[in-house]
């Protein structure tokens, strides 16, 4: 993926980012996992896998966190 279509796909979760009040992020460097919480403390009841190998967590039907696998490859995308 070229890197202005990988910023495309950033751009689009900008607002959502932006409408969290706080966000707490952990790289977990053994299994190149990155978390995103908006949230805290939060316990998922549903989540679900994207195509893209992302976990959105849910509480309640809100997207209470993101885990993002594969973290350190999406990020030399852009370099």
């Amino acid at each position: 993926m070229a890197a202005i279509e990988y910023l495309s796909k950033i751009d689009k979760l900008l607002p959502f980012f932006i409408s969290q009040e706080n966000v707490w992020a952990h790289y977990d460097s053994d299994a190149d996992v990155l978390y995103l919480h908006f949230k805290k403390p939060n316990q998922a009841d549903d989540s679900e896998l994207t195509d893209e190998n992302v976990i959105v967590r849910y509480e309640q039907g809100e997207i209470i966190g993101l885990t993002i696998l594969n973290a350190s490859k999406r990020a030399q995308i852009v370099h």
